[in-house]
């Protein structure tokens, strides 16, 4: 029997769903199944079985996002699994017509930013280290991957471009075009400015490409936001739909940039430093890693604002229909805060 209380508002065909992925997976029956918070481009649920309870996700598709979520984070945790990484979600079945993947349910709270301290950040550095161990597997790029200088400003320079077509119809879009017009886009040819500058300084061309010794295997969108802590200390990290092939530079920037949990600037140094050793980076390497971290401050404002994008909301109205009005409004400000981080690491 199944606990309708909590597979109330589980439709017809996503019980089904679980029921065969679980069966394939030997957990044995769906016992009860409920919607999890918080995923905002994908639905994901809690689905209790005979064994234990397990996570099934349903990725986000769309004619104008073509990703392939389910496959990248297969094959990226397929990957992690197979070396003995343990501390992520265990791979159990997937089914690529639903795009659908069913994960070990993992116990834990979200960290928050007053908690962070200096052992959650080699934490996370020990994880990058341990799915970068020889020999690394050929996976695709991560998504928006980099591999020369200018393909990091290209890809920034893109999501800048975009901000020009707001959506007339989402909350407070007429504040959010201003913050573009008379922050943002001053701010990013301020930086870009800055870069080249920066790299002509240290003999980078813009152009090289980046050597494949010194590409890795990225995590993306990596951060204490993706991850659980359980209550003995061990952190746990998720959602790797973006992962693959990237320059660590960009890596490193987006650890520091993404404004969830923000990680304290004044480890970026520390981090460099252990990727540097662990990795075998060159001095061209670090030096993008020095370089980049305000073109990603500049990256991350772009993507909170995604929010008043028309793709966004319909992202958002499909993981969870709420009310707009209350998060663009906290879009707006964390947009304003992260702007004001611009040039932090050099003070």
């Amino acid at each position: 029997m199944y606990d309708t209380d909590r597979t109330l508002e589980i439709d017809a065909a996503t019980l089904s769903l679980a029921q065969r992925l679980t069966a394939e997976a030997g957990r044995g029956r769906v016992r009860a199944m409920a919607r999890l918070a918080g995923g905002r481009n994908n639905q994901v649920f809690r689905v209790d079985t005979e064994a234990a309870p397990v996570v099934l996700k349903r990725y986000f598709t769309d004619a104008r996002d073509t990703r392939d979520r389910l496959g990248v984070e297969w094959s990226f945790i397929s990957h992690a699994w197979s070396r003995g990484v343990r501390v992520v979600p265990e791979p159990l079945a997937c089914d690529r017509t639903e795009q659908a993947g069913l994960y070990s349910f993992i116990e834990g709270r979200k960290l928050t930013a007053a908690e962070l301290a200096p052992a959650h950040v080699d934490a996370a550095i020990d994880f990058v280290l341990a799915v970068n161990a020889p020999p690394r597997p050929a996976l695709a790029p991560a998504s928006e991957a980099c591999f020369s200088l200018a393909e990091h400003i290209a890809t920034v320079e893109r999501r800048v471009a975009r901000l020009a077509m707001l959506d007339g119809e989402v909350p407070h879009v007429a504040l959010a075009r201003r913050l573009v017009a008379e922050r943002l886009q001053p701010a990013w040819t301020t930086v870009k400015d800055q870069i080249v500058a920066g790299a002509a300084a240290v003999g980078l061309a813009m152009d090289a490409t980046i050597p494949a010794d010194q590409v890795c295997l990225s995590p993306s969108d990596f951060g204490f936001h993706n991850a659980l802590i359980d209550d003995a200390g061990k952190l746990t990290f998720l959602d790797f739909e973006y992962a693959g092939r990237d320059d660590p530079a960009k890596l490193v920037s987006d650890f520091f940039c993404q404004p969830e949990v923000p990680v304290p600037l004044a480890a970026h140094e520390h981090f460099i430093e252990r990727l540097t050793g662990g990795l075998r980076l060159d001095e061209a390497s670090v030096a993008r890693c020095r370089l980049l971290i305000d073109a990603y401050q500049i990256k991350w404002t772009c993507i909170i604002l995604n929010e008043f994008l028309p793709l966004g909301a319909a992202r958002r109205a499909f993981a969870d229909p709420v009310a707009w009005t209350q998060r663009c409004a906290e879009q707006l400000a964390k947009a304003e805060a992260k702007l004001d981080l611009i040039g932090a690491t050099s003070d």
